[in-house]
């Protein structure tokens, strides 16, 4: 039987994958230290080795957690989305809705879990126990996408839904480097030179 097997084990294994996933949120992977989870979780510092392989183990669990949370929102934000024939304008808005967020209640992003998506981008090329989990998320954020563009009548070239993807991964990364970034407008601004050719209209 798993260590973690009993309900005690699996809740305190939880806990532990919770309490990482927000220090990646709040500092970067480099802020998971066994002590810093075992602090946030209130458990023993033991605990860290004893439920999982390694430190590489426990981040890899952690940002598997982020990336699903992220998932459920946009899963979610296109649930709500109403099928019907949408402009060049509204159909970018939804993406970018659905890939960036919606605004905050002071108009701005939620910067921190922009920096922490975008940072995990990154770092699976040091952490490789990371890959499969992006590759996950990737795959799902296609099919949250061709979703999305179905629901606005749109005409989806599988192939292809991977370049809106990289546009506003892109502007996403430009703007979090200036001084004030505004990335959901940079990235609006692009999608609506590369939408139509992408998904254009469905024709009747």
């Amino acid at each position: 039987m798993s260590i973690a097997a009993t309900p005690k084990g699996e809740r305190r294994r939880q806990a532990l994958v919770e309490a990482a996933a927000d220090l990646i949120l709040e500092g970067g992977i480099d802020a998971v230290r066994h002590r810093a989870v075992a602090t946030r979780a209130g458990l023993p510092l033991a605990s860290t080795t004893y439920y999982f392989e390694s430190l590489d183990h426990l981040v890899a669990c952690a940002v598997d957690y982020n990336s699903e949370r992220e998932l459920d929102a946009m899963r979610e934000r296109v649930r709500d989305i109403e099928p019907l024939p949408r402009s060049l304008e509204g159909t970018a808005d939804l993406i970018v809705e659905l890939l960036i967020g919606p605004r905050d209640c002071d108009g701005g992003i939620d910067r921190e879990r922009l920096i922490s998506r975008y940072e995990r981008c990154v770092a699976t090329a040091r952490y490789p126990e990371l890959r499969d989990v992006q590759v996950r998320m990737r795959e799902q954020i296609d099919h949250l996408l061709t979703d999305l563009l179905e629901r606005c009548c749109r005409s989806v070239r599988p192939r292809e839904v991977r370049r809106l993807v990289a546009v506003v991964d892109g502007a996403v990364l430009g703007g979090l480097g200036e001084l004030d970034p505004d990335p959901r407008s940079l990235a609006r601004g692009i999608l609506l030179d590369v939408v139509e050719t992408v998904a254009p209209p469905v024709e009747d």
